[in-house]
């Protein structure tokens, strides 16, 4: 019987200032990051983000995350030209720093407290 070959990990995506950067928006006068981004930067399927967070949802309060609006949504489609998922999607979670931070303890994994480390360090520095 041929032994079963594991397949080659996905290369991760390079934490430069400038792709954590992109992916920093102003909305509502917070600058956030959309759960759509984070779990590229994580490497985790969006459905392993959402349920971290349901599961702990104490860990975070409507100032460290919530959801776009379906206006918002789509003014933030405009602006950034982001498609659309083809079909009925949900709104993205939107995080503020507090929410990125919660982020690594809930995912609980070295790829998420490095990319914890970056982006902090990124939002820190953007600070308005």
């Amino acid at each position: 019987m041929p032994k079963k070959q594991s397949a080659s990990p996905a290369p991760h995506l390079p934490m430069t200032p400038a792709i954590i950067e992109r992916r920093i928006y102003l909305i509502c006068g917070h600058k956030v990051m959309l759960s759509t981004d984070l779990v590229e930067l994580y490497e985790v399927e969006p459905r392993a983000l959402v349920q971290a967070v349901k599961r702990n949802r104490e860990r975070f309060p409507e100032d460290f995350m919530f959801q776009l609006s379906a206006e918002e949504v789509a003014n933030l489609k405009s602006q950034i030209v982001i498609s659309g998922c083809g079909g009925r999607c949900a709104a993205p979670y939107t995080f503020t720093q507090e929410g990125v931070a919660m982020l690594s303890g809930v995912l609980n994994s070295k790829r998420a407290i490095q990319v914890n480390i970056a982006i902090i360090g990124r939002l820190e520095l953007n600070r308005l």
